[in-house]
């Protein structure tokens, strides 16, 4: 049976199969192979998804969106950048800053991505970043979703894994912490480097026009 599974695997691969698809039909042939039951995949499918922690996934993801759609996104923007945006590079150290906070709720790099990037990406560009180096540094700094908790990926790996999703999560503060305060280092000193950033703390980030008639009637 493992040879089976091994081999449909590889040869999805080589075919350019999706990896869902390619593990399900091994698993399926596998199945087949050893004679068993098709029905214990279905069992098998339904307990691997009976879980509660995972329920937390489905309400991190609207969060996520609930705060960019609310302006909670664009606040948490001006609230990082009155602490670092008064320096040289400030504008990435937002970023940085801006990420952690949003990702260390939402607990999603994907919407922490579209959330912060929507309004940060134009600003760096626009402030003279290179497009390149804002769309590097906004995906760096979603990253970070992963490791400070609350993590989707860390309650997916603690299902798996039959670990303790509440020691993950306090195993994450120091690390993330840690990533961020480093990351946000290394910009201050590639800004110096390259000499960029030298106004970033002149004026207001270039928000939306739909986000500043809501800023309004706030």
């Amino acid at each position: 049976m493992t040879t089976v599974m091994i081999s449909t695997m590889v040869l999805c691969f080589a075919l350019s199969i999706s990896v869902a698809v390619s593990i399900g039909l091994a698993s399926i042939l596998g199945i087949r192979a050893s004679n068993a039951h098709m029905l214990i995949s279905v069992k098998e499918m339904f307990n691997s998804i009976n879980k509660f922690p995972l329920a937390a996934i489905p309400f991190f993801i609207p969060a996520g969106n609930l705060m960019e759609t609310g302006g909670i996104s664009r606040r948490l923007v001006e609230f990082a950048k009155s602490i670092v945006g008064g320096v040289q590079g400030g504008l990435p150290m937002t970023c940085v800053l801006t990420c952690m906070i949003f990702a260390a709720v939402s607990g999603s790099s994907v919407a922490t991505t579209f959330a912060i990037g929507a309004i940060l990406i134009p600003a760096l560009i626009k402030h003279g970043y290179p497009t390149s180096y804002a769309a590097a540094l906004q995906a760096t700094s979603a990253e970070l979703g992963v490791i400070i908790p609350p993590s989707i990926p860390m309650i997916l790996y603690g299902v798996s894994a039959e670990v303790s999703i509440g020691e993950l999560f306090i195993a994450g503060f120091g690390p993330g912490l840690f990533i961020s305060g480093a990351l946000m280092l290394f910009v201050w000193i590639w800004c110096k480097w390259k000499g960029w950033g030298k106004n970033d703390g002149d004026g207001r980030l270039p928000f939306g026009k739909a986000t500043g008639r809501r800023a309004g009637r706030c």
